[in-house]
């Protein structure tokens, strides 16, 4: 069982993260070597496999049990017209994915991962953290305990994804505040804001840096004064992958920021994690290279809800497909092995 009864506990948890089985990954490189295959011919594939092998302690790399979560949270800095829907749309996209008519349906039923929606008090948007904190300890603490809560021990990947109006505006000061910058620096159109907009979202987050200062240099109280309850409970779900050694697929720049608190707190924290895609949101490239994560997919995407990382569990299939199935050179007869 997971401990999170203080802010505390989450940092004891991450000064000892485990690492990933050394033995199943040169197994699974090993096999790879012997396959009827010019050595490294499948490119990342090869590496897929291997990475898989690794966090699953296993050298034939399994997607049996593939979940892809997606948290739904309500922003109180929407109230600053930082998007272009209002704030009302997370709660009605909340019911359009529980009747299936979302692209995650779609996506998720496409690539064999099983889907879970967790509204995180979506009648509730978080405080609006140009005036004060987001969260207070006591709902940040809720929040992350639902993403652990949400991560099950036989998991073969986790794939996180999320829904909340104003979240990139969110993101973005997240990633400020772990990384450096200005607003400016660090926004991007989101749902599709105008140059005025765009503008906007800047101040906003220069609003929030200013306001709490030096408490963001802490990873944790930083996701926690400027962040919201889906970014918590992706910190939470990360963490708990991470703690019970399953892979982790990231979606677009919002679920990336509410990962990255973890790699700052530990070194090597996101060890378990790919990038599933780099979406077209404007600094979600920046922040992958700042957290050393090659993205798998690069479509343009940038509707979030996990969309990116859903497509990505189709490659990740390809290469455990490829890796269990095909013959070794001995096996099939063929010379050069």
């Amino acid at each position: 069982m997971i401990n999170l009864r203080s802010m505390d506990c989450i940092r004891e948890l991450c000064s000892k993260l485990p690492e990933g089985d050394e033995a199943a990954a040169d197994a699974a490189r090993a096999r790879q070597a012997k396959l009827t295959k010019p050595p490294g011919s499948l490119g990342r594939l090869e590496d897929f496999a291997v990475f898989l092998a690794r966090w699953q302690g296993e050298d034939g790399p399994r997607l049996d049990r593939v979940a892809m979560l997606v948290f739904a949270g309500s922003h109180g800095v929407a109230s600053r017209g930082v998007s272009a829907f209002p704030a009302e749309v997370t709660a009605q996209m909340v019911a359009n994915f529980a009747t299936g008519g979302a692209a995650i349906n779609q996506l998720a039923k496409q690539a064999g991962a099983k889907l879970s929606v967790f509204p995180l008090e979506v009648e509730r948007p978080t405080g609006d953290f140009t005036q004060g904190p987001a969260m207070d300890e006591d709902e940040f603490l809720a929040a992350v305990r639902a993403g652990v809560d949400s991560v099950s021990d036989d998991f073969d990947l986790v794939c996180l994804g999320e829904m909340g109006i104003a979240n990139t505006t969110v993101a973005a000061a997240v990633s400020a505040a772990l990384f450096g910058g200005t607003g400016r620096d660090w926004v991007g159109r989101g749902t599709g804001v105008d140059d005025t907009g765009l503008a906007r979202k800047a101040e906003v987050v220069d609003g929030a840096l200013a306001r709490h200062g030096a408490a963001l240099a802490d990873p944790l109280s930083a996701l926690r004064l400027v962040g919201g309850r889906e970014l918590a409970a992706m910190f939470g779900a990360a963490l708990a992958a991470r703690v019970r050694r399953i892979p982790l697929l990231l979606d677009g720049f919002v679920a990336t920021a509410a990962a990255a608190p973890l790699a700052r707190i530990a070194e090597g924290g996101l060890a378990h994690a790919l990038a599933g895609h780099v979406s077209a949101e404007a600094q979600h490239r920046r922040l992958l290279g700042l957290l050393e994560l090659e993205p798998i997919l690069d479509l343009g995407m940038r509707l979030g809800e996990g969309s990116g990382a859903c497509l990505a569990v189709n490659v990740l299939r390809g290469a455990v497909a490829c890796h269990r199935g095909m013959a070794t050179f001995a096996e099939a007869g063929v010379s050069g092995g």
